[in-house]
């Protein structure tokens, strides 16, 4: 599925995360509920465990409420929650 700009806005705290892709091995596998974000990372419970992953190392699979699972570059949700709600989106594709 294409990220739309108005997924990129979503609140991502609550839905599931998974690392598919990493320039740091040890984050690739990592998945789990989202429970908190900052500017740079994503906090995801693992294992009962909170992992700390730095969006623009990594490439996510978020699932949505039904079941959709799309692909996001971490590169694309960088900055503050609360900012890349209002924040618009240039369109590449």
């Amino acid at each position: 599925m294409r990220v739309t700009p108005a997924f990129v806005q979503n609140e991502f705290i609550g839905l599931n995360a998974k690392v598919v892709k990493s320039a740091n091995p040890s984050y690739v596998g990592i998945s789990g509920r989202v429970i908190n974000e900052t500017r740079n990372t994503l906090v995801i419970r693992h294992e009962n465990e909170d992992k700390v992953v730095v969006k623009n190392a990594a490439i996510f699979h978020f699932t949505m409420p039904d079941s959709t699972v799309v692909e996001v570059d971490g590169n694309l949700i960088i900055g503050r929650p609360e900012d890349r709600v209002k924040k618009r989106l240039r369109r590449r594709w």
